[in-house]
């Protein structure tokens, strides 16, 4: 028995064909919307990480310490805050002794109650032939992020 193929198997035939490949069209769109929109959500996080880590840094301080020459023979030890927020209850201390900044200097200026952001103190140092070149400082303070901040710093003559 032979085969007939009119012109409705034809038609019938490139419309199989034709929906097929609308199919796998439309599956291949499929996989890269949700590339698309994985990538989106991965650059959204990012994006709220980078602005809560902006905001969080609005409410540090950042504070640090170096020596500043004066003159031929006159030195400062100078703390300064470089963060965007106020520092409080600044505290300095010394975990390897202090034989560089005249005791009563830190008595009276330590602990301070506020350092504004761009503000700075300075201390006299009594800086002579057997001081040690580099000296460990710890600065503690509190600000709007955080309650407790502790940073050492470690300047050099």
């Amino acid at each position: 028995m032979p085969v007939i193929i009119d012109a409705g198997d034809v038609i019938a035939g490139l419309a199989f064909l034709l929906s097929s490949y609308a199919t796998w069209q439309t599956v291949s769109f499929n996989k890269r919307q949700k590339s698309l929109v994985a990538s989106q959500e991965k650059l959204n996080n990012l994006l709220l990480e980078k602005e809560s880590e902006d905001a969080l840094k609005g409410k540090s301080a950042d504070l640090g310490a170096s020596f500043i020459k004066l003159g031929s023979s006159k030195y400062r030890l100078k703390i300064w805050n470089k963060g965007s927020a106020t520092a409080k209850n600044v505290r300095i201390e010394f975990p390897e002794g202090n034989d560089v900044v005249i005791d009563s200097e830190v008595t009276d200026k330590f602990p301070m109650e506020t350092l504004e952001r761009h503000q700075s103190v300075e201390l006299i140092a009594a800086v002579h032939g057997g001081t040690k070149r580099k000296h460990v400082i710890r600065l503690i303070w509190e600000d709007d992020a955080q309650l407790h901040n502790e940073k050492l710093s470690y300047p050099t003559l």
